[in-house]
């Protein structure tokens, strides 16, 4: 496949480029590593501004009606400049949601103050077990008089200290799949959100559920049959990850040929040493794997294809190579590369924890095996 941009992806990314280099310097992601929200309202304004919170959403609610191949281009530059807040837990867990479970009242209403930077969602499936499969989900929505009690605990639940709206995986049956969604105010009463310590940075939430009345209405799609759309959208978020960690890649890289272009050792430059020039070519080799598999599965998305064994088989490559590419990138740096002070360690902990979102390389490999019927 030939997955070279057109003329007007061309102009997305050297735009997204441009303003994240003016915008996101390192100096700002570090402070905002520090600072409890994780963003700033000025930086968010100015993405809503660009037309990026809306861009894979239909123009009739406000978005660009752009496709999930145009969205990765945006993340991959995200990934590139290491950028945090709420952005991919706002557009691609709950926006992707909204858009594929909710009825169209939920749509117009939810996407539309979305597109503009009104409303930050996230989703909330995770819980103790750690399982990604349906099984995991055990926090209980109970109905009676019109509305819904939920009850329960979900973990890591990206930016639910600052979303305004949480998309929460309840199970409502005894079946295995029997699983539900549900429009959650951040700010219910017996919602508890708990700012969680991480090692990448990202803002990762504890959220309790004690007896949260939710209304009827906010029922995203039907009643026991949202299995189906979380795992497609939690597949959609592991070919955005990959995005992101494609970005970050080619910075990790850069960071890499740069300085065995100046670093002289004994004389010498040190990528004239063969064993140094080995690890770029192994980096290289990672960094251009890891575009080809995750344009071809972010490809597959925006044709409407069945994208299933290609996301999975995208998360597990990416998850696997760019951890080894960084910590390539770590080697060939040396000792200073180590350091709090250089920018490569803040990829290196967006490795880790990129790595393991959204399953990591051995769950996916196991959903591939289990599609060739193994």
């Amino acid at each position: 496949m030939n997955y070279e941009l057109n003329e007007e992806q061309r102009i997305i990314k050297e735009s997204a480029n441009r303003f994240l280099a003016e915008s996101c310097s390192t100096e700002y992601v570090r402070q905002m590593m520090e600072d409890e929200k994780g963003y700033t309202q000025e930086f968010w304004n100015k993405m809503a501004e660009l037309g990026w919170i809306g861009l894979p959403f239909p123009e009739e609610v406000g978005g660009a009606g752009m496709t999930f191949f145009d969205l990765a281009i945006i993340l991959t530059e995200m990934g590139y400049f290491c950028m945090p807040g709420p952005f991919f837990s706002t557009v691609v867990l709950g926006g992707l949601t909204v858009l594929e479970a909710g009825n169209d009242e939920q749509k117009t209403r939810i996407l539309s103050e979305l597109a503009v930077g009104n409303r930050i969602l996230t989703l909330a499936w995770l819980e103790e077990g750690g399982s990604w499969g349906p099984a995991g989900i055990q926090l209980r929505a109970e109905s009676g008089g019109g509305e819904i009690t939920l009850s329960g605990t979900k973990l890591f639940v990206p930016d639910a200290h600052v979303a305004d709206t949480i998309i929460v995986a309840a199970r409502t049956g005894d079946g295995p799949e029997e699983i539900s969604l549900f429009e959650v105010d951040a700010k219910a009463g017996g919602v508890g959100i708990t700012l969680l310590d991480s090692f990448g940075g990202d803002k990762l939430c504890e959220v309790v559920f004690d007896n949260v009345k939710v209304p009827a209405e906010n029922l995203l799609g039907a009643t026991g049959g949202a299995w189906p759309v979380l795992n497609n959208i939690l597949l959609k978020a592991a070919v955005g990850k990959a995005a992101q960690m494609d970005g970050a890649s080619q910075m990790a890289l850069k960071y890499a040929v740069d300085y065995v272009k100046e670093r002289v050792q004994f004389g010498k430059l040190i990528g004239t040493f063969q064993a140094v020039q080995f690890h770029c070519a192994d980096m290289l080799t990672f960094a251009d794997t890891i575009h080809f598999m995750t344009c071809h599965a972010a490809w597959k998305i925006a044709e409407g294809l069945p994208f299933e064994e290609e996301a999975s088989m995208c998360k597990a490559w990416v998850s696997d190579s760019h951890r080894r590419l960084v910590g390539l990138s770590h080697q060939v740096l040396g000792g200073v590369a180590f350091m709090e002070e250089h920018d490569l360690q803040l990829y290196f902990r967006r490795a880790k924890a990129a790595e393991l979102a959204f399953g990591d390389a051995s769950y996916h490999r196991e959903q591939v095996a289990q599609a060739m019927g193994l």
